[in-house]
């Protein structure tokens, strides 16, 4: 590297050649780009398949919707049903790939046996996707 003290006036004047350093920086740079791996940007989707998709029409492919009402009467997408129905649809449900949600929404007033063997009737046919709703009204 070159230096230069001094000027022609008299004064000191301190420069530094900086062309080398820029030169190895860039070299370095180009090192970095070069051994930087190239990251691939997937977005992994869950197709469905109409493979193993069963012929019933009252089960939704993607919510259904499992309440229990204050007379413990369970309905399944606001129909009623029996418990030997439900275990049918949720065997059905169980069998799609991928699986519908459940949302169970059992009243205040609902037999807490009666929600218990909904959900053990969930359980028995492999349902994973269940969860409750409507819990917001119980907060306060």
């Amino acid at each position: 590297m070159a230096m230069s003290v001094g000027g022609a006036e008299g004064g000191e004047m301190v420069d530094i050649n900086t062309t080398p350093l820029i030169d190895v920086m860039l070299v370095l740079l180009i090192m970095f780009i070069i051994t930087i791996p190239i990251q691939t940007h997937a977005v992994k989707l869950d197709l469905p398949s109409n493979q193993n998709q069963p012929q019933n029409s009252q089960v939704d492919p993607v919510i259904n919707r499992v309440s229990i009402d204050f007379l413990n009467t369970i309905y399944w997408n606001d129909q009623e049903v029996d418990l030997a129905t439900l275990r049918t649809y949720f065997n059905d449900a169980a069998r799609m790939e991928p699986q519908p949600e459940i949302h169970l929404k059992p009243d205040a007033l609902s037999r807490y046996d009666v929600v218990n063997n909904v959900m053990a009737q969930a359980q028995m046919s492999g349902v994973t996707k269940i969860g409750f709703v409507g819990n917001e009204a119980y907060a306060n």
